[in-house]
């Protein structure tokens, strides 16, 4: 059932409907009061929980069921059908749920149930002592996710959340798409609402740099001179752009994209310029390249490539992306550097040049791990950690772009700047440090916006042996799927959801199965780093 369906089309559960019509793990959707609920049986036990997901309102109707929970079909977001909690990432918020009475052969939904109180859940119990304070570098996405987690998991401490940014923690992929494109108010942008914190009793310290690291001592002491003892520490301190040697790059009409700062800024440009040179074809890159060229800028891109995003996705799926960005106007130039920003123009290496009242470079990140290598850490192109998620001292744990960690399938440390998965590596941190001993394994998963074709990347290729793309699909759809040897390592997709959310679970099913990878709880958790 589509998005699209009225509420009043769909059926009355609190009226109730015959019990024979509910299938077991045959989802249903209806509505009570006209709000969308999505009614499964599992068995003898029949939940009913909201049907629309707390994350971009996606319609859980068009996800699949796993076990006990249900996963939204847009983002891959996972709730549980018991309490609606928001088990995995990108939701942070639950589901609200119903209650259900069974009269003779009907069901019932009797309406909305109290929600349950975070921050009240039967604490977890593991193999270490629980921390009486918890200390958070970092207030994106993985900060974030691990602060809501440490509540929703029952943990009663204090929970210190450390932002070098003023602005409350927000929404980071909503600046390159729909933000900058001017379709999506400041309202998209926060993770959740600040009394959110306040009620939860998280303390929220922004505008605030750390400077210091004394591990020995457990504290954390920022630029103000403040000390911030702990237990437990979550470094996920993020990534910052990089900047080319460029000369211009400097100049006031030349920007970064990172920070809602950033894009404050960009936008502000934009408001006031005809045209726009994009350094850079990555997804960043891209997705700015369309947000703009929606507000009407002439967009020209320029990078040293053949074609846009051919490392990571293949240069059949690149050249589908060009030519969907070509048909909107925008004009590339692959293959070029920019060697000159100048007051009204970027010039390349081949002598050209293309007027550009507003330039965007967007060459890149590199993870921020000065203050972790200056406290002694293990470094390895990111903070080294185990399968765990903690680093080489005890009790300090490291998520996010910041962390680089061994592969469930391979062993081989990994390092990814996907939002999705520094969320999900919060949530683990948060549950690892309450005892949990819980491996990240979770399969890697991103999106990528450009117009209004999205596309879903499930898995991880660095490189590939076999791509293969499925043909006779329908126009507007695409499926390839990446393979090392005749093991499926990833899967790319547009406008198949449903198959997006397969690939993820059969990838998942691989890593489960795969026990010799699994096998020791703690071996020697460190390869030998490549750099300090």
């Amino acid at each position: 059932m589509s998005e699209s369906t009225p509420h009043s089309d769909l059926p009355d559960l609190k009226a109730g409907i015959p019990a024979a019509a509910l299938g077991d793990r045959e989802p249903l959707l209806g509505q009570v009061d006209g709000e969308p609920v999505l009614l499964v049986r599992r068995g003898d036990a029949i939940h009913a929980v909201g049907a629309t997901c707390t994350h971009y309102g996606a319609n859980l109707a068009d996800g699949i069921l796993v076990d006990e929970t249900v996963r939204c079909p847009l983002h891959h977001a996972c709730f549980d059908l018991e309490t609606g909690e928001a088990t995995r990432a990108p939701a942070l918020a639950p589901l609200p749920r119903f209650g259900v009475e069974r009269r003779q052969d009907r069901l019932f939904v009797t309406g909305r149930l109290q929600s349950r109180v975070l921050g009240k859940a039967a604490p977890l119990t593991g193999l270490r002592a629980r921390p009486d304070r918890v200390v958070i570098l970092g207030a994106g996405a993985a900060g974030t996710a691990a602060a809501l987690t440490l509540r929703q998991e029952g943990y009663d401490g204090q929970v210190t959340l450390i932002g070098e940014e003023s602005e409350a923690p927000y929404d980071r992929p909503n600046l390159s798409k729909d933000y900058l494109a001017g379709t999506a108010g400041e309202e998209w942008l926060p993770l959740c609402p600040r009394e959110t914190y306040q009620s939860l009793d998280i303390r929220v310290c922004l505008g605030t740099r750390a400077a210091r690291l004394e591990l020995e001592a457990r504290t954390v002491w920022v630029a103000d001179g403040q000390a911030f003892p702990y237990d437990a520490l979550l470094i996920a301190t993020g990534a910052s752009p990089l900047r080319p040697p460029i000369p211009g790059l400097d100049r006031p009409h030349v920007h970064m994209l990172r920070s809602v700062a950033d894009c404050r800024a960009l936008v502000a440009g934009a408001e006031r310029a005809r045209s726009v040179v994009v350094i850079g074809a990555g997804f960043i890159g891209l997705e700015a390249a369309a947000a703009l060229r929606t507000r009407g800028l002439t967009v020209h891109v320029v990078a040293p490539g053949r074609r846009p995003l051919e490392q990571v996705l293949g240069a059949e799926l690149g050249v589908a992306l060009q030519r969907l960005h070509e048909t909107r106007g925008v004009a590339f130039h692959m293959g070029h550097n920019a060697v000159e920003i100048d007051q009204h123009a970027v010039r390349l290496d081949d002598g050209s040049a293309i007027d550009a009242e507003l330039v965007l470079v967007a060459t890149g990140v590199a993870p921020n791990t000065a203050l972790a290598g200056r406290a002694g850490l293990i470094l390895n192109r990111g903070i080294q950690v185990d399968r765990y998620l903690e680093t080489s001292v005890r009790g300090v744990f490291a998520a996010g772009d910041v962390a680089r960690w061994p592969d469930a399938r391979s062993g081989v440390p990994v390092r990814f700047e996907h939002w999705a998965t520094a969320e999900r590596q919060g949530q683990t941190v948060a549950r690892n440090m309450l005892g949990a001993l819980e491996p990240f394994e979770a399969v890697p998963f991103f999106w990528t916006q450009h117009y209004d074709v999205r596309v879903n990347y499930v898995g991880h290729a660095s490189s590939w042996d076999r791509l293969q793309v499925q043909s006779g699909l329908p126009e507007g759809q695409w499926e390839q799927r990446y393979f090392v040897g005749d093991t499926l390592v990833a899967v790319a997709t547009i406008g198949r959801d449903r198959a997006s959310l397969d690939a993820e679970l059969a990838l998942e099913s691989a890593v489960a199965t795969d026990v010799p990878a699994r096998s020791a709880l703690r071996p020697s958790r460190f390869i030998v780093p490549e750099t300090r």
